[in-house]
């Protein structure tokens, strides 16, 4: 007759092998690299999303712009006109935006320059650096 061990719930602590420190340093290290592709890849992601929403911005608030003119006959002295009647505008229906949709993503004030270089104003987003020309995320942002 066979006889039958009891069974544990738990193994023995003879039978238990712990990871050794080696182990423990590698598979950390892999995960700080995972961390770090991860981590690089959504700063882009941020970085490229602030681009499209200045972008954005700066097409909707030239829209506004020329709402103001056509309310008013006459574009704006300067873009906080958009949201005072500071120069007592006759026809200003506004508000027309708010102060915080002056200012880019990057918490910049946008520029706007009457008369534009090709058409009658700009809208000047300056990028990430805050600071004329540059490239990728830090180039100039215009209206169209």
């Amino acid at each position: 007759m066979s006889r039958m061990r009891p069974m544990t719930a738990f193994p023995s602590p003879r039978s238990q092998q712990g990871f050794s420190l080696l182990e423990i340093i590698i598979v950390l290290v892999l995960i700080g690299g995972i961390l770090v592709l991860v981590g690089s890849r959504v700063m882009g992601g941020a970085d490229s999303g602030k681009v499209k929403l200045a972008q954005s911005q700066i097409q909707t608030l030239a829209g506004k712009v020329e709402t103001y003119q056509l309310d008013t006959g006459r574009y704006p002295a300067q873009l906080s006109d958009l949201v005072t009647n500071t120069g007592n505008a006759p026809g200003w229906l506004g508000p027309y935006a708010k102060e915080s949709e002056l200012q880019d993503p990057w918490k910049t004030p946008i520029e706007y320059r009457i008369p534009g270089e090709a058409q009658r104003f700009d809208l000047v987003s300056l990028g990430a650096d805050g600071k004329a020309g540059g490239d990728s995320v830090n180039a100039d942002i215009k209206n169209e």
